[in-house]
């Protein structure tokens, strides 16, 4: 379990969308306000996991031109929404007055999941390395899942927290859209590296 561990922390604590939009949010909106994004990005990599594990990996590596499919919808995306967030209109984040802007939530995070290449090609790892064979694989990746689930709530939740303090260097408008910009600029970036070769 310690290497699974290992290989949990690592793609959970990764720069990529999810982690993105989690810094994003705990920028503008606070690491509570960030809370069920984290949630329901950590629920749906962990569904992912179970999913993968109990079949729908197997049709995936099966269909190659299926994931094909699926990991350039979700570039697409994740290349609509870097987009909404560079373009975005530019407004200060100020204690006082809390943002009107529209800050994603559970639902959110657990849909952005099923868009992201770099959840599915985590999840095609987690089943093909650390769940056993045969029948064992039953019993191994709900355990698997779940352990990953929470992994996954700390590294996002760092990066809530990380948001929440970078908050206090762009009380501008002018700082705040260069950073939403920036982060538009890896988030386009990240989804496009994610890709199969």
């Amino acid at each position: 379990m310690l290497p699974f561990l290992l290989f949990a922390f690592v793609a959970s604590i990764t720069p990529g969308p999810t982690n993105l939009l989690v810094l994003g949010t705990g920028t503008r909106h606070g690491p509570l306000a960030a809370l069920p994004l984290v949630i329901g990005a950590a629920g749906g990599a962990a569904a992912i996991v179970l999913a993968t594990g109990m079949g729908l990996g197997d049709l995936l590596l099966r269909y190659p031109d299926v994931q094909r499919l699926m990991a350039w919808v979700g570039v697409a995306w994740l290349t609509w929404l870097a987009w909404r967030i560079f373009s975005a209109p530019a407004t200060a984040v100020t204690p006082e007055a809390p943002t009107a802007a529209r800050r994603p939530g559970f639902l959110a995070g657990a849909l952005l999941q099923l868009v992201n290449p770099k959840t599915w090609m985590m999840a095609l790892a987690v089943v093909g390395v650390f769940a056993g064979p045969g029948t064992q694989r039953a019993g191994d990746v709900p355990q698997l899942a779940a352990a990953f689930f929470l992994v996954a709530l700390p590294c996002l939740g760092a990066w809530a927290l990380l948001g929440a303090g970078a908050a206090s260097l762009f009380r501008s408008a002018r700082a705040m859209k260069r950073f939403e910009q920036a982060m538009a600029v890896l988030l386009f970036a990240s989804a496009w590296l994610s890709l199969p070769a």
